[in-house]
């Protein structure tokens, strides 16, 4: 692993600290106390629905257990929850069914 110089990392770690901040003061500090048009409202209801697979994905498709290497566990495990989310409309229920999958067939094919 590559040393990084002590200065350079604090400017990063300040920075990214201070951009943090100011994205969450303009939407909190200026924009809170007004009404955001229906527009704007309409974009963010997706914001779980696209955070929720961007999380999910490199850990089924590349996961670090295995090396980057598919797994037919996660897969199926993936497949299922999918399946019971669409059929179902419930996260929890496809969120336990997908962990069941998971730990399950990692049970069962070692």
């Amino acid at each position: 692993m590559n040393s990084v110089d002590t200065v350079t990392m604090w400017v990063i770690i300040v920075g990214l600290a201070l951009g943090s901040y100011g994205l969450r003061f303009v939407f909190i500090g200026l924009v809170g106390d007004r009404a955001m048009p229906p527009w704007v409202l309409r974009h963010l209801r997706y914001t779980a629905v696209a955070i929720l697979p961007a999380l999910i994905a490199p850990l089924v498709v590349w996961p670090t257990a295995t090396e980057g290497q598919p797994d037919v566990s996660r897969m199926a495990a993936a497949t299922v929850a999918l399946v019971v989310g669409l059929i179902t409309k419930n996260v929890l229920a496809a969120i336990f069914t997908g962990a069941g999958t998971l730990y399950g067939l990692l049970y069962l094919l070692g």
